[in-house]
């Protein structure tokens, strides 16, 4: 693969799995399912409890890195040419804690960091994962937020761009058209139609993504139903916690 790797964050329930998607709708580039092998790989030779083990090998940190760099880039390659695509992306949302250490293994890559209003996160933590977790992403979000942020910065711009879950699934085409230039790839027109295409997801994505288009307003492969869907979805215990713990972090944003 000639080209730069390609790997979508943010805090989960951001919408990641359907940029996923879009940009796996791409001729020139594969998107395949979540691993979040690279840096649990990583950690397991070079973190702090394993890497007293490693070291007496002789090898340096970097050695190691670039290793499972290039392994995981080989099955990437493979993956995407089996499928007649040039480029790879890995969507990993929990990456977003670790950019420095993906812009370290891979010094040409680029990162997409999306970002979705934390209310509305929080709620989809509570309606796909339980109440406990909806209380549990009050803080992880503007957690993700901050630590991709502040990776970002240290980052030129033709290495990290940041673009809104609202403005993806509002304005789909022109968010889309940014996001392709960033990443220097031509507009193709797949990318509009990505529920026409074939995806290595699981049956129920498809079954739940489905469901929600068929209820939307809006029509098109896009559906709008769950921008600001904290307005129905979070009780006042909830929207008072995420106020406390998130109002910094929405205000920076912008989200009102």
């Amino acid at each position: 693969m000639s080209s730069a790797p390609i790997f979508i964050v943010g805090c989960h329930r951001s919408g990641t799995t359907l940029l996923r998607l879009i940009l796996d709708s791409h001729p020139h580039i594969s998107c395949g399912p979540e691993t979040r092998f690279l840096t649990e790989f990583a950690d397991r030779i070079t973190g702090e409890r394993h890497w007293q083990h490693f070291e007496h090998y002789g090898f340096s940190r970097e050695y190691w890195l670039q290793l499972v760099a290039a392994m995981f880039d080989r099955f990437q390659s493979d993956y995407a040419a089996r499928r007649g695509k040039t480029r790879w992306a890995d969507k990993t949302p929990r990456y977003a804690l670790s950019v420095p250490l993906i812009a370290e293994m891979y010094p040409d890559c680029q990162i997409v960091h999306l970002i979705r209003d934390g209310r509305d996160v929080v709620a989809s933590h509570r309606t796909s994962w339980g109440y406990l977790s909806g209380i549990k992403a009050t803080a992880k979000w503007p957690y993700y937020i901050r630590m991709a942020r502040e990776a970002g910065r240290q980052l030129s711009p033709d290495r990290y761009h940041e673009l809104r879950y609202e403005d993806l699934v509002l304005d789909t085409r022109a968010t889309v058209g940014r996001l392709l230039e960033f990443l220097g790839e031509p507009w193709d027109d797949a990318v509009l139609r990505h529920d026409e295409q074939e995806h290595d997801v699981q049956a129920c994505y498809y079954e739940r993504s489905a469901s929600r288009r068929a209820a939307s307003s809006n029509g098109g492969a896009v559906y709008r139903a769950r921008v600001a869907a904290a307005g129905r979805d979070l009780d006042p215990v909830l929207r008072a916690i995420t106020t406390l713990t998130a109002r910094r972090t929405l205000r920076e944003l912008g989200y009102r």
